[in-house]
């Protein structure tokens, strides 16, 4: 299987290619710069493999949640590869893009949702892939309730804002964020089992809709 990853829903932008398992990546922190560098990570991936997009057989992307704007442009770069060219796409979770980074098997995930909020959630990785011990939720800090039992690893920009998060956790990793690769990696094996949607179908996670407070709002704080 030849598949594209996009994945532009934190501050990093990054790009993969994988090929029957095999995995080639481009990443760069660039905030506000996904939709300039997406698309020259991609052809200089499908340059350095020697093919072209007509080749592809499949696009995944991070569907998030996070950046409302990264979002959008790793779900129209995936559909614009896709719809042309008829191919299946496959969403993936930020969270299980930063669990599968950590390394880890049992990963809270928090990711710093601004305005005072994180997305969370708490997977363990089975036989089938990654497993919801908590389900996804945007909430305050104060309100987010901690995995249950021990061997928890946190990861994601969520802890670089609130650091202080949990009390049972193994150790904290604020650098991980969701990677193409990790993207790519977890897409291939949905597809694999049969998954994946029509370009159309394909749509973010945002989990909030508000991304500014009202001046009220502010005044109120």
């Amino acid at each position: 299987m030849r598949l594209v990853a996009l994945e532009t829903s934190s501050d990093w932008c990054s790009v993969a290619l994988c090929v029957d398992g095999e995995i080639a990546g481009l990443e760069r922190r660039a905030p506000n710069r996904h939709s300039e560098l997406a698309l020259p990570f991609l052809e200089k991936l499908l340059g350095e493999a020697g093919w072209n997009a007509s080749l592809l057989d499949a696009v995944a992307f991070g569907a998030g949640p996070g950046a409302f704007t990264g979002l959008r442009i790793a779900c129209g770069l995936a559909q614009g590869l896709a719809l042309a060219r008829g191919l299946p796409v496959v969403g993936v979770s930020a969270f299980e893009a930063i669990a599968e980074e950590s390394g880890a098997t049992r990963v809270a995930v928090c990711i710093d949702a601004r305005m005072h909020e994180i997305y969370y959630s708490a997977l363990e990785r089975d036989a089938g892939g990654w497993r919801e011990v908590v389900p996804a939720r945007c909430v305050a800090p104060k309100d987010a309730v901690p995995p249950p039992g021990a061997g928890w690893v946190g990861a994601g920009s969520g802890f670089a804002a609130f650091p202080d998060l949990f009390n049972n956790l193994s150790v904290r990793r604020p650098d991980i964020h969701p990677t193409a690769m990790a993207v790519a990696r977890l897409g291939a094996a949905r597809l694999a089992a049969g998954g994946g949607v029509d370009a159309a179908q394909a749509v973010p996670v945002y989990l909030r809709d508000k991304v500014a407070f009202t001046r009220a709002e502010l005044e109120k704080r």
